[in-house]
């Protein structure tokens, strides 16, 4: 296991029913008392087994792609020293609308249902990032599907690549295939899963959202394909 994210974790006759608990979107807590462990461990375990599993994704996306992004508060959850002061449950930006009190979640998707997460950062995405994050996934000759943000218009002219854009804040939600649905769903459905976990810290954000993709992906759907991605397996 050197050079792998399960080096030196012990008790390997649990792993195989740790994982099952992540099939089956288990909290940290529930997980811990169904194999057997504390809560530290699984909550260890949890952001080892994760990340390794995320690695099964695909290079590059093809043909028709859909992209949007999402945001969520920006959380120091589980921090024992906060860079701001505390925050309520469930707690408000103090300024309106998207800023820098926000992480952004950039989701790409194309019509085959092949989905990339990337956790940008803070406040809006940018054109550069859509330069580094998404450039190398897509094709020369895709068909990038977006919402009116002039972002992606500057970044498509920028990269030479064929955009359409849907303008969903006029009310327009579809002109035939051109639409971005399925990105869409694919947020509506991350967001659902996400409030069983009541709050994710922001550093975590992308194992959760690659944790999502994974179980949306439906590839690996036993412990053992779990494992074997985890460890690079074949």
């Amino acid at each position: 296991m050197t050079g792998t994210p399960l080096a030196r974790l012990r008790k390997k006759e649990l792993w195989l029913p740790y994982l099952q608990c992540l099939l089956e979107s288990r909290t940290v807590r529930d997980a811990a008392q169904v194999v057997g462990v504390h809560r530290t461990t699984s909550f260890r375990w949890r952001h080892r087994f994760v990340p390794g599993a995320m690695r099964d994704r695909p290079a590059t996306l093809s043909a028709i792609v859909e992209v949007d992004e999402t945001y969520r508060l920006e959380s120091q959850k589980g921090a024992r020293n906060l860079a701001r002061p505390p925050r309520k449950r469930g707690g408000v930006a103090k300024r309106r609308g998207i800023n820098r009190e926000h992480d952004c979640l950039l989701i790409a998707r194309d019509r085959s249902g092949r989905t990339l997460d990337f956790h940008t950062g803070r406040g809006q995405v940018t054109v550069a990032q859509l330069h580094e994050y998404l450039k190398p996934v897509l094709p020369d000759d895709v068909l990038l599907i977006t919402d009116g943000a002039i972002v992606y218009r500057h970044f498509a002219e920028q990269a030479g690549i064929t955009h359409e854009a849907v303008n969903v804040k006029a009310g327009i939600r579809a002109r035939g295939a051109i639409h971005i649905q399925n990105v869409n769903s694919w947020h509506s459905r991350f967001k659902s899963w996400l409030v069983r976990f009541r709050g994710v810290a922001s550093r975590y954000l992308i194992h959760y959202s690659g944790w999502q993709r994974m179980l949306d992906d439906r590839r690996l759907t036993k412990p053992a394909h779990l494992l074997c991605a985890a460890v690079q397996l074949g």
